[in-house]
């Protein structure tokens, strides 16, 4: 699968703004077939500005663009790149978008990794196109690559913290995305769900099921099956950790 099918009929807003500003060359050159190795474009193939989504609309194109730049970001916050953490990120993206598609969005990163980002800007983009549930995914995501290499630094921590800042994503919901990551024992459950270990019966109820609406994987259905993936395992998180809750308090 050619980038320009995977990416030209899903890109919407992530094409201007900072954020296209970034990945506009690299994209560009994708679409033209200029990769070393890949075929041009069939004549009748649409390009990057053709069959723009319904403006607003966020797509699987804007999220994947979204996630290269932040990615971007959240490597080069200790002032350099490394052979393995550029591994580290392809195989990121193998899991969650497939072989052909992390090639391609790899050598967008790369180009990303050369210029400077404006992170404000950056969010402020995301942050006024895509819904709630989208950049909780996406905060899920960055947290997911954080810790791909079974160590999170300080600077990791406080930069993804910045980003959901700037994206209004709220501290309990980072909260609650960081401890889906390790064992989920029960002080861990408690806090996926977002809800002290001393609430009552009713108000750990209420607040499973607020959170199995709110990272229901319907509320990113339009942004594809690859993203649709990753929203089903961050609910199953939840589902376990009210499993724990559950019956640690001998419920029904």
């Amino acid at each position: 699968m050619s980038y320009s099918k995977w990416i030209a009929g899903g890109l919407g807003w992530a094409f201007g703004g900072p954020i296209g500003g970034l990945v506009g060359f690299a994209v560009g050159a994708l679409v033209d077939g200029l990769r070393g190795g890949e075929a041009p474009p069939e004549p009748e193939q649409p390009r990057v500005h053709a069959h723009r989504p319904r403006p607003g609309t966020t797509t699987r194109g804007d999220l994947a663009l979204s996630l290269v730049v932040l990615t971007a970001a959240l490597m080069k916050v200790d002032g350099r790149v490394t052979r393995a953490e550029l591994d580290l990120a392809r195989a990121f993206f193998r899991k969650h978008f497939g072989e052909p598609q992390a090639q391609q969005l790899l050598l967008v990163l790369r180009e990303v990794l050369k210029q400077h980002i404006d992170l404000p800007g950056v969010c402020d983009q995301v942050r006024r196109h895509m819904p709630h549930a989208a950049r909780l995914q996406l905060i899920h995501y960055l947290v997911g690559l954080a810790h791909a290499d079974g160590a999170v630094s300080r600077a990791e921590v406080d930069l993804i913290r910045r980003i959901a800042h700037l994206l209004n994503v709220s501290d309990k919901d980072l909260e609650s995305i960081s401890a889906m990551f390790g064992r989920t024992d029960l002080t861990q459950a408690y806090r996926i769900l977002e809800v002290d270990p001393a609430a009552s019966d009713d108000e750990v109820k209420k607040a499973y099921r607020r959170m199995a609406m709110k990272h229901h994987p319907d509320k990113v259905g339009t942004m594809g099956e690859e993203v649709q993936r990753a929203a089903a395992e961050k609910f199953k998180k939840v589902q376990e950790a009210w499993e724990r809750v559950r019956s640690a308090r001998g419920l029904a």
